[in-house]
């Protein structure tokens, strides 16, 4: 059976992240995705213009229904928006035997909150000790824990706060440093660091999501973790690459490179 990867997180109306990203990314890996709703934004190119979060009794019945009926080989969070849901997807995962990728999403690619302040504490002590990997970027990274990276140096000394709330792996997210688009993942006793070009393009809406769901693939597919995370950071590079324009703001990273590449190459052997 080919393998199910659920996604718990927030609809983005613009389709360049959140429950969208997700999907587009697991069809485009090969698994089956599937969504549990969380939030809804009123969202596009320029910014986050409003969030009404589901309750928690529809998040719960949405994740019962998929997972005892159809099963999943992993799960994937994104935008948690409270406490409450915070807490309720936590002991929701705890009580799936499938591995876990937590994307801590605390604010949009705009600067738009996507999490109260009052769930820190939630997510610090709920959700990330139950994520096999915990995806957090620079700034999630100093909202979590206070620590401040400025440069690659400080990176190891991020992951460790991290790893102190518990999840088994922590991928810290460097993209926001200057240089290479460099990510350190460990789980307190391998390190990786995981180092890919800079390319010079502003459209990438929904870079976090795409990475997150894509490790969440790889894991579904039987990669051990740094397999997984490497795979998934060559193919979200490949999507920056060929962000593509949208509206008036921040387009969205395209999440069929891949595909495209394939389609092209199909055309040209039939040519030949």
């Amino acid at each position: 059976m080919i393998p199910r990867v659920l996604t718990v997180a927030g609809s983005d109306s613009g389709g360049g992240a959140g429950i969208q990203a997700d999907l587009k990314t697991m069809l485009a890996l090969g698994v089956h995705g599937m969504s549990v709703l969380t939030a809804v934004t009123a969202q596009n190119s320029v910014g986050v213009q409003g969030a009404w979060e589901l309750p928690v009794e529809a998040v719960r019945a949405q994740y019962r229904s998929v997972v005892d009926d159809i099963g999943v080989q992993a799960v994937k969070t994104g935008m948690l928006a409270s406490a409450e849901l915070v807490e309720a997807v936590a002991e929701l995962i705890s009580g799936t035997d499938a591995p876990a990728v937590v994307d801590p999403v605390g604010v949009s690619k705009h600067g738009d909150p996507l999490l109260a302040a009052s769930a820190l504490d939630s997510v610090r002590t709920k959700l990330l000790p139950v994520a096999t990997v915990a995806t957090p970027n620079l700034d999630e990274v100093a909202q979590l824990t206070g620590v401040r990276v400025q440069s690659e140096d400080d990176l190891r000394r991020a992951a460790a706060a991290v790893l102190e709330f518990g999840p088994r792996w922590v991928l810290v997210k460097g993209g926001h440093l200057a240089g290479d688009a460099v990510d350190l993942l460990t789980d307190g006793s391998e390190v990786h660091l995981l180092r890919a070009p800079r390319h010079d393009n502003r459209h990438t809406h929904g870079t976090g999501c795409t990475l997150a769901s894509a490790i969440a693939c790889g894991l579904a597919q039987g990669q051990p973790v740094p397999e997984a995370v490497a795979a998934a950071k060559e193919y979200v590079t490949g999507a920056i690459a060929a962000g593509f324009a949208l509206g008036a703001g921040i387009g969205p990273v395209d999440h069929g490179w891949a595909l495209a590449l394939v389609r092209r190459g199909s055309r040209r052997g039939q040519a030949g």
